[in-house]
């Protein structure tokens, strides 16, 4: 079951969220989404929205 629905809806707190998590839980993206069962593609996509895209190399959306 997909908890992309649990996460946060506006752009920008999921920015946020995601940022933090990334920075304090996850190594990589994947681990996240694969972790929470959730999709990149939607996650990039709706940050894409606000126009942050994730850094591999920063472990981060900028």
């Amino acid at each position: 079951m997909s908890q992309t629905n649990q996460l946060p809806q506006d752009p920008m707190i999921l920015l946020s969220f995601l940022n933090t998590k990334l920075r304090d839980f996850y190594p990589s993206l994947d681990a996240l989404c694969e972790d929470l069962n959730v999709s990149k593609e939607t996650i990039i996509s709706k940050l894409s929205t606000i126009d942050y895209a994730y850094d591999e190399a920063l472990n981060k959306f900028v």
